[in-house]
């Protein structure tokens, strides 16, 4: 029985709505020590672990909230450590609702154990605590290869540094973290954050190499050449989508990429910033997952009156995460549900001046087991903007599979991989993430990169024998 037997779990502390909205510092302020203690005393220490099973890289969740039950965070760590390597960020945006917190038991009867805040909470204990680096594996002679410093490729990295394998990333970007630095908004997911775990990698000895378009300045057979024995493919997918609707090209039309690169890379949201970007008054981001809501609530902090996020099935079919909905609705974000873009409007300059729209209504399932929506017949209408953020998914770049003979991709220029091993049509090359299953979350992302390592090591030993 646990010592708390609440039915709810202890509430996160947030920034009030009115005052974030105009800063980019983080929303969520984190459990205190105390409160972290008594949220653990919510866990059934289930025998059977359903929360474990639903996990993408397998954290042992019950023994590490009981290491935290019991004031052990340094033991807690430990734990964590062993299955994921950026404890810090899953903490922060891995979709928990969905996976280990939706299968938990104590869910049944009321709210679950608050899994992520305590991931959360004992990755920051630790890094503010903890002064030891992390002790480096004896080196195993073999070397591999990982192109993209994204949260498959740097998972994928850190497990095989841990069997001794000399591991070196290339980055397209100046900087390495992938859509963790690019993509995610500061006040989600701070950047001091996500250097701290990349340090932790480099300690343990993964080089990085930034400014690496593999490609263009190498080629997945040159890296085999220069004495790699696998490489992993964890580019992810940054090629953005449109809708193809007439007035796409007009001034003021950012891609969701776009727009957030600009700002969370960029800095563009930093005083005196030489980053150009638009200082918008009516925003329109078309779309309802969680990038949607990033790039939405990015253009309130950026000063913007009013943002809608225009998306075309009702509230209860949106995407984006239950927390992600309700912070941007705290904030002030308009929601036009049931509404999709037909034209985008431009004035003489050709700069936005507004968005056509037409009503939607919910028809029969489609493919993916949702209501498709259809148009309602003579509903459309104007509505009032300047800039409009495209955010309705993004594929894969072809560059890597243009320049790699043999590497099988699908329709949609995905990489085709053997099962769950990440296993591509090229030997000794694997591939996982968004490069194979297109945009998804982070957490999905790391489960490719630990299962891939796997393989790749089963590989290189199975050469020896």
């Amino acid at each position: 029985m646990p010592k708390n037997m609440d039915p709810k779990k202890s509430p996160m502390p947030v920034q009030d709505p009115m005052v974030r909205r105009n800063n980019f510092d983080e929303v969520a302020l984190g459990y205190s020590y105390e409160t972290a203690v008594k949220e653990a005393q919510r866990c059934l220490n289930c025998k059977n672990k359903p929360c474990t099973t639903a996990c993408p890289v397998s954290i042992d969740i019950p023994a590490f909230i009981e290491r935290v039950a019991n004031e052990d965070m340094e033991g807690a760590y430990e734990i964590i450590s062993r299955s994921s390597s950026l404890p810090a960020v899953c903490g922060r945006v891995c979709p928990q609702e969905n996976q280990c917190e939706g299968k938990c038991v104590r869910g049944i009867k009321g709210e679950s154990v608050g899994i992520g805040r305590l991931e959360r909470f004992v990755a920051d204990y630790h890094r503010e605590h903890c002064t030891e680096k992390p002790a480096v594996p004896a080196p195993n002679g073999h070397k591999v290869a990982i192109i993209g410093a994204g949260p498959s490729g740097l998972t994928a990295a850190g497990d095989l540094a841990k069997l001794g394998y000399k591991v070196t990333i290339y980055e397209a970007l100046h900087l390495a973290g992938g859509v963790l630095v690019y993509g995610i908004p500061e006040f989600r997911l701070p950047k001091v954050i996500v250097q701290k775990e990349i340090d932790n990698l480099k300690a343990l000895g993964v080089d990085i190499e930034t400014n690496m378009v593999i490609g263009k300045v190498l080629t997945v057979d040159e890296l085999f050449e220069m004495g790699n024995e696998a490489v992993y493919i964890g580019s992810g997918a940054g090629l953005p989508r449109f809708m193809n609707i007439p007035g796409e090209s007009l001034k003021g039309v950012y891609s969701a990429n776009e727009y957030l690169t600009r700002i969370n890379l960029m800095k563009a949201y930093k005083k005196g910033s030489k980053t150009p970007i638009r200082h918008s008054k009516r925003v329109a981001v078309v779309g309802g997952g969680n990038v949607a809501m990033d790039a939405a609530r990015s253009a309130k902090r950026m000063g913007a009156e009013e943002v809608y996020i225009v998306y075309r099935r009702g509230m209860e079919e949106l995407p984006a995460r239950k927390e992600e909905v309700e912070h941007a609705q705290e904030e002030g974000i308009i929601f036009k549900t049931l509404t999709n873009p037909i034209e985008v409007l431009g004035d003489e300059n050709g700069e936005v001046k507004g968005m056509k729209c037409i009503e939607m209504e919910l028809g029969e399932p489609d493919a993916s087991g949702r209501r498709r929506p259809v148009p309602k017949a003579d509903s459309e209408f104007v509505l009032d903007i300047d800039t409009m953020i495209m955010s309705i998914g993004t594929s894969p770049n072809p560059l890597i599979r243009s320049t790699t003979p043999g590497l099988e991709t699908n329709k949609h220029g995905c990489i085709v991989t053997d099962g769950d091993n990440g296993l591509t049509s090229r030997e000794g090359v694997y591939a996982g993430g968004d490069a194979v299953t297109g945009a998804a979350t982070v957490i999905l992302a790391m489960g490719a990169g630990k299962a891939a390592a796997k393989a790749i090591d089963e590989y290189i030993k199975s050469k020896g024998e």
